[in-house]
């Protein structure tokens, strides 16, 4: 839910100066671009798996995507993909949810049924049998340099992640069901903000995985990602 407004919001000025200028394209942004000067790449506009189908190669200072990855059937050859677009010295910055926080232990994803991988960051431990080490996967770019990667949580409460995982298949369809409930709960206007407090709290004494970036949480790793080479300035 404007993932990429949240996002932006714990981002420095000097950070979006340094990686997200030139020229912009933002993969999988829907209406919520990183910045009103990126050119948006949606359903609309092709299928983001083949995307040097539909743009020149080398043409791009930044490469922008906010949880799209996760979407994709090949992460690996979609990235590839991705990088492609990018000129020499250019930017990725890419935003995927974290397994742990976003998923917290169920596959498929109890929170969006079309998640077709999880990401974690430097850890060799995972419970998904899907995982994907998002920097060892951006570490194998041709020319690649990983500027940073780290894990974003802010406003996220880690007391409402499940603290059993349930056994079974009847657990898992009940636990479906009231997310499913929560998120249509809040679609209605006032009256479900109103009691979504009291369904979180539902939630926590059943130990019911809760969304929580259906608020202002994230619960994500960002990734920045240089491609190394003769520099060319940014195409404005």
């Amino acid at each position: 839910m404007n993932e990429s407004h949240k996002t932006n919001l714990l981002r420095s000025q000097q950070f979006k100066d340094n990686y997200i200028r030139g020229r912009i394209i933002d993969i999988g942004a829907g209406a919520d671009l990183v910045t009103p000067l990126a050119e948006p790449f949606d359903l609309a506009q092709g299928d983001a798996n083949r995307i040097l189908e539909y743009r020149e190669p080398s043409t791009y200072d930044c490469v922008h995507s906010s949880h799209c990855l996760e979407h994709m059937r090949d992460p690996g050859a979609a990235l590839a993909q991705w990088w492609g677009l990018l000129q020499p010295g250019g930017y990725l910055v890419l935003v995927v949810p974290e397994e742990s926080l976003y998923e917290q232990g169920f596959w498929p994803s109890m929170f969006n049924p079309d998640h077709k991988h999880t990401f974690r960051l430097d850890n060799d431990q995972t419970w998904s049998p899907v995982s994907i080490d998002i920097r060892a996967l951006c570490s194998q770019l041709e020319g690649a340099e990983v500027i940073e990667a780290q894990v974003q949580n802010d406003g996220y409460d880690h007391r409402l992640r499940p603290t059993i995982r349930p056994h079974g298949v009847i657990g898992d369809v009940f636990f479906r069901i009231i997310v499913k409930a929560r998120a249509r709960l809040l679609q209605v206007p006032l009256f479900g903000q109103t009691i979504d407090g009291v369904m979180v709290r539902i939630c926590r004494a059943i130990n019911s995985p809760v969304d929580q970036t259906l608020g202002n949480a994230v619960a994500q790793i960002q990734v920045v990602v240089q491609k190394r080479g003769n520099y060319l300035p940014p195409t404005i």
